[in-house]
């Protein structure tokens, strides 16, 4: 599962629950259950504009009692820390600045290249094969070797198999070779258009006068 799909599922669960507090609460406040005649689910406590969330018997309950403090500051704190961490989560680059370049023979010679250069020669070498409409191309972190990930988009009927072979045989063989790399995985997302439908023609018909007829 992709780190994009998480956060769409993360912040979807977290923005319906967030609304269904909400709206709980604003039917509360407003005395919506009372004039509406609904009845409000068992579980919630906040019924009436002067009923407040939590009693005043369950605060001095809670309160006396030994783990409601720890237990208070330690849901907070990992409250607070796994939602720093989901921030630099999504602040941290998954793509790469810079790629080493092996120097065989060359002793002392650190050699890096820009990743924004490389990712635009593989665009440009992958933007004039047959076919292809729109590219976009980022070289990202892996385990062990950098790896591409691709979305290309073709025009109406295109191939996405002989993208494959040419893109294969053509600028990831020249991006791997300019690298010095033994390997360079490739994730390419293909996507085709579709023809636009075909405009109804309008047969237009000419009205003819008809002559006068002469008795």
């Amino acid at each position: 599962m992709s780190r994009v799909l998480v956060n769409r599922v993360l912040l979807g669960v977290v923005g319906v629950a967030l609304l269904g507090v909400g709206v709980l609460v604003l039917l509360g406040g407003f005395d919506l259950y009372r004039r509406a005649g609904a009845q409000p689910p068992q579980w919630w406590p906040l019924t009436s504009p002067h009923q407040p969330v939590v009693s005043a018997r369950s605060r001095g309950r809670w309160v006396s009692s030994s783990w409601w403090w720890p237990t208070v500051i330690g849901g907070l704190v990992v409250l607070m820390a796994g939602t720093a961490w989901w921030l630099v989560a999504q602040l941290r680059r998954t793509g790469l600045k810079s790629i080493a370049v092996p120097t065989p023979g060359v002793s002392g010679l650190r050699l890096r290249v820009h990743a924004g250069a490389l990712e635009e020669a593989l665009e440009t070498g992958t933007v004039v094969l047959p076919e292809v409409e729109r590219v976009r191309v980022r070289l990202v972190r892996a385990p062990r070797h950098p790896r591409l990930r691709g979305a290309v988009r073709l025009t109406p009927g295109g191939d996405p198999a002989a993208l494959v072979e040419h893109f294969e045989d053509g600028p990831r063989i020249d991006a791997r070779g300019s690298l010095g790399l033994p390997e360079l995985p490739a994730d390419l997302r293909i996507r085709v258009l579709q023809a636009a439908p075909a405009e109804p023609r309008h047969r237009w018909f000419r009205r003819r006068r008809r002559k006068p007829r002469v008795q």
